[in-house]
């Protein structure tokens, strides 16, 4: 019996897997048209980066207390210096900003443990963000008592503002939302349910300047004789009435993700209609929904710019009133790409924070 064999050509050596050399191979020249586009890109950035490097760094002018100390040949960051204590803090009177950076720094020094997985006393610390902080920052940011003096919010602005318009009407989107969420679903509770449909529906339906105007001008009419809410507390409550329309459609997509047989589990162990829905369900629906979840928080934080519509100057606003002062004429670009840093580092963090959450729960649920 005879054998017939076929010679075959040597074939290519395997791409290096490992090194610098492996992964540009694999993931910028993969084939000629990754290679093409890789090539392209390079030339877009050839174009682009060295005049703006050269615009916001090389030419660019950092110090100065008029607009005749910038050359104009590139950026004139000498604006953002002068008015940095105004893009901070608005006209919250200087000699009290001190209260501001104890505000903010409280914050951080409570919220930076509950990062780590070891640290034991986190519904604890929860809890004293959710009932203790709220009240301390009140009285620091607003003062009238023990020995602060008052300052009114219209003297609020910046990123001051910016950042208690964001954490306040987060914090107030995401428990309203999931009761709107469940009233939405409330099959037994026809008129609670019809009361849901009709408020998230309303809401959603309509743009935040409007929540925004009805808020500041329409408020006061329903409220009694005599009682009057501050501009900015109409405002909080215009956004995080805003933003939970959208949360509870976020949650009621994750209550809607989970299996029929969750909910009869719980059933099976006797547990309540709360019960059930605060140990069992609403903890998988949330899971599944964190994008959707941090996806609103990064809208209503950018959102938070409309609030210059009625009078509020946040970080933005701020900015162009800056960009309104006779010294400074001409260097609105230098405040808008301020701005865009600002509002780019915050809306970034949270995206990464909501990446490693996900990560970190396994939401994609392995098996």
């Amino acid at each position: 019996m005879t054998t017939h064999r076929q010679s075959h050509a040597d074939l290519p050596p395997p791409s290096a897997p490992m090194g610098g050399l492996g992964w540009l191979r694999k993931h910028l020249f993969d084939s000629p048209q990754d290679g093409a586009l890789t090539l392209f890109a390079l030339y877009l950035l050839y174009l682009v980066v060295p005049p703006l490097v050269e615009w916001a760094l090389i030419k660019a002018d950092w110090r100065g207390t008029h607009s005749g100390a910038c050359s104009r040949a590139g950026a004139c960051w000498a604006f953002i210096h002068v008015h940095l204590n105004q893009f901070m803090y608005g006209f919250y009177p200087v000699a009290q900003q001190w209260r501001v950076n104890l505000a903010i720094a409280l914050l951080v020094v409570l919220v930076v443990p509950l990062f780590f997985k070891r640290f034991a006393l986190k519904r604890w610390l929860g809890a004293v963000l959710l009932l203790v902080y709220p009240v301390v920052a009140f009285y620091l940011l607003v003062g009238g008592r023990f020995g602060l003096s008052h300052v009114e919010t219209n003297k609020w602005g910046g990123l001051t503002l910016t950042l208690v318009i964001a954490i306040v009407g987060m914090v107030a989107a995401l428990p309203l939302g999931i009761l709107l969420a469940l009233g939405r679903r409330a099959a037994s509770m026809p008129v609670l349910k019809a009361l849901c449909v009709a408020f998230i529906e309303l809401v959603r339906g309509v743009p935040l300047i409007t929540v925004l105007f009805m808020s500041s001008v329409m408020l006061p009419f329903f409220l009694p004789e005599g009682l009057n809410f501050d501009k900015l507390l109409r405002a909080l409550i215009g956004v995080a009435l805003f933003a939970s329309a959208y949360m509870a459609e976020v949650v009621r997509g994750g209550l809607q993700g989970i299996p029929k047989g969750q909910f009869e589990a719980a059933a099976a162990l006797g547990l309540g209609f709360w019960k059930s829905t605060a140990l069992v369900i609403l903890p998988q629906a949330l899971k599944l929904v964190i994008p959707g979840i941090v996806n609103t928080f990064i809208g209503l934080f950018k959102d938070t710019s409309l609030v210059l519509i009625i009078g509020l100057f946040d970080l933005l606003g701020s900015i162009q009133a800056a960009n309104a002062d006779a010294n400074w004429l001409g260097f609105s670009t230098e405040g808008y790409l301020f701005a865009g840093c600002i509002y780019w580092v915050f809306c970034f963090s949270m995206s990464r924070y909501s990446q490693w959450l996900e990560k970190t729960l396994q939401t994609g649920h392995k098996r």
